[in-house]
């Protein structure tokens, strides 16, 4: 009797014998492998799409651009100005919002168009990312039965995505009124913060789709806790240091204190928690703000190089070269950053700097795989 056809994407139970194929990927070897290469193919589009987006973001928040477009229209606003008159109506309603009237006052049409057209191009690649997403999901529903552990994972990227467009434009509404001059710091580091929770789910899918079932079974088994748990403290510490990174982005922080390794002369700046109440002072005092990203800089890196040397005797190659590359990346980041303060955070050194996180971010999380799935035939002794 013919054995029931498997669904593609589907896992093995750890008490089910696995099937030995020599297939890679999860999807095994079977009429489903156009299925499997389009969902690798979909994701690996997802991820150069999701790292696009947040290099644009960056460079939207470096020229000021971000608050050039006053209303939110995820449908009708894909289409951009395309008159004199509908131009000069856009420009009349950024007059009317904060940083116009106490930064840009006297601003010409033209200046407007340039950083017009840094937000509309940011927004519109949250659509094309959105419609990348709904149609990669709905082809590989179309071209046969999806395990539903894996059709709740990928629709969990659609959802995620949605949320982000949302989260997006509650960012960007906390700087139209009142009399701040930029968005609110804490909600940019929810939004980027949520641009790299979607980039490092798009990356864990795509590592295990590039892996075989009766691999990922049998490396599963002889995974070292000591392992998971360096790449798993790299992995919280590096997601913590990319959110104190947005909120020194989102009140230009970088740019307050502009010598290294002391903060105007001494260990801490000065005038801390001059501000009421005192909780705002974590958000809001550019000092604060500075030395808690520079603290959180040198723990991590510390925490870098305590994982690098208890991984250096271990036998696993690729774990090997998986710390090795977090510690070069590391090393990259606090350098960078340290010639980015010293330099009063130019836009050039400011956008590699955030390059450089998602480099990081990457590098730990594909460790971080390598820990959990190690294989079997270097593993350490």
């Amino acid at each position: 009797m013919m054995s029931k056809k498997r669904a593609i994407f589907q896992e093995f139970s750890d008490n089910e014998k696995p099937f030995v194929s020599d297939s890679v990927g999860i999807i095994e070897k079977s009429s489903n492998d156009i299925a499997r290469s389009t969902a690798q193919i979909w994701l690996k589009a997802l991820f150069l799409l999701i790292v696009l987006i947040i290099l644009v973001g960056g460079l939207t928040r470096l020229t000021d651009s971000g608050l050039s477009i006053t209303e939110w229209k995820p449908i009708t606003g894909a289409l951009p100005p395309l008159s004199v008159e509908s131009w000069e109506s856009e420009f009349s309603k950024y007059k009317q919002i904060p940083e116009y009237k106490l930064q840009n006052e006297g601003m010409s049409l033209n200046e407007f168009k340039f950083i017009y057209w840094w937000e509309w191009g940011h927004r519109q690649l949250g659509r094309i990312i959105g419609l990348v997403w709904f149609l990669g999901f709905v082809s590989l529903l179309a071209f046969g039965k999806v395990q539903k552990s894996w059709r709740f994972r990928l629709l969990l990227i659609g959802v995620l995505i949605g949320v982000q467009g949302t989260v997006g434009w509650w960012m960007v509404s906390s700087g139209l009124t009142g009399t701040v001059l930029d968005v609110a710091s804490y909600r940019l580091a929810t939004h980027l913060g949520l641009a790299f929770i979607i980039l490092g789910y798009i990356t864990w899918f795509v590592l295990l789709l590039g892996r075989s079932e009766s691999f990922l079974l049998k490396a599963r088994r002889n995974a070292e806790p000591k392992f998971i748990f360096l790449a798993t403290g790299l992995l919280y510490l590096t997601f913590l240091q990319i959110l104190f990174g947005a909120l020194v982005a989102g009140i230009d922080a970088g740019r307050s204190y502009t010598d290294w390794p002391l903060m105007a002369g001494q260990i801490f700046p000065p005038d801390l928690f001059y501000l009421n109440p005192w909780w705002r002072n974590f958000f809001e005092d550019p000092g604060l703000v500075q030395f808690i990203h520079r603290v959180s800089g040198y723990v991590l890196f510390v925490f870098c190089i305590y994982s690098w040397f208890s991984v250096r005797k271990s036998g696993n190659k690729s774990l090997k070269f998986g710390f090795n590359l977090i510690f070069a990346i590391a090393f990259f980041q606090m350098f960078l950053g340290i010639i980015t303060v010293l330099y009063a955070a130019p836009w050039e050194f400011a956008i590699i700097h955030q390059f450089g996180a998602i480099l990081l971010w990457v590098s730990v999380l594909r460790t971080r795989f390598i820990t959990k799935y190690p294989p079997s035939n270097i593993l350490s002794t």
